[in-house]
């Protein structure tokens, strides 16, 4: 029997699933769940009160082992990737309209925001600083982080599955082997037996403005939202939060540029193109 719970968090749907019943499963779920809430607090650029807000209104911090443990493969996957995944996008994420975490029908875009300034990090001390100019948004990475922190606890119970706004960490495969099923939109269902899968697209988080639509996908290059071929990357890595570099990094390429680069670093991956069904790369068949 699988016990299921849901709920609101991260400004996402959760859900929380895990292959067994009774006391254990119902205290492996209170805790789940109690761990994303907790990450929300500390990691939401949304919240005033929050240690990452905190820190973008001191520049200078001394921070604790979460926010540490998130910024560090950030600042990591924005070298990897010359800088299409890039924390520091905050203030194109504002001048792009997306204030708070449900954005308004109708938002006046200011002028691109610069991304890509620099961020110091002491990973032994907890201390950051910011470059003037730069606040960092951690939120694709964090809500990762979020399911890969969940599955751990709920794997206390048995085979486990934790979706954070549709970043998924699975613990491993269900009971008789089967994989996890998770769906990739208009692409094929996936059977995730360890690992995380994120999706990255621009077909959600759309808002209007007074010169057209706008999304949430910035890239970083013009610290406007990205005008990719692609509609939306699902990406398959090791864990959720990898999962969500991956998927990021490969929209902003387009489609012709990801799926050579899946192809030969080995990411599955399914990719939806603007126009054309979708397509497989990275080894997925």
């Amino acid at each position: 029997m699988t016990s299921r719970l849901t709920f609101r968090a991260m400004g996402s749907d959760v859900e929380l699933l895990v292959d067994a019943a009774g006391p254990s499963a119902a205290a492996a779920l209170a805790a789940a769940r109690a761990e994303v809430e907790r990450l929300e607090a500390l990691l939401s650029r949304f919240l005033p009160g929050s240690e990452l807000s905190r820190l973008n209104r001191a520049r200078r911090m001394r921070v604790g082992p979460d926010l540490v443990r998130v910024l560090g493969p950030a600042l990591a996957a924005r070298r990897r990737t010359q800088g299409r995944f890039d924390p520091t996008v905050h203030g194109a994420m504002h001048a792009a309209g997306y204030v708070t975490g449900v954005p308004g029908a109708r938002v006046t875009a200011r002028p691109a925001a610069p991304c890509g300034g620099h961020v110091d990090l002491d990973a032994a001390t907890g201390e950051v600083v910011l470059a003037p100019g730069v606040r960092l948004d951690l939120g694709g990475i964090a809500k990762g982080d979020a399911a890969d922190r969940a599955v751990a606890l709920l794997a206390a119970a048995g085979p486990a599955l934790a979706s954070v706004g549709g970043d998924v960490a699975v613990s491993g495969p269900r009971a008789g082997g089967a994989g996890w099923p998770v769906g990739t939109g208009p692409g094929p269902t996936l059977a995730l037996r360890a690992g995380g899968v994120a999706t990255s697209g621009t077909d959600r988080r759309r808002w209007r403005t007074g010169a057209g639509w706008a999304h949430h996908v910035i890239d970083p290059a013009t610290g406007r939202p990205s005008r990719t071929d692609l509609v939306r990357v699902t990406a398959v890595a090791a864990d959720a939060a990898e999962a969500e570099v991956a998927a990021t990094d490969l929209l902003l390429r387009g489609a012709d540029a990801a799926r050579r680069h899946a192809d030969g670093r080995g990411i599955p991956c399914v990719l939806v193109p603007a126009h054309g069904g979708p397509l497989t790369a990275g080894g997925l068949g």
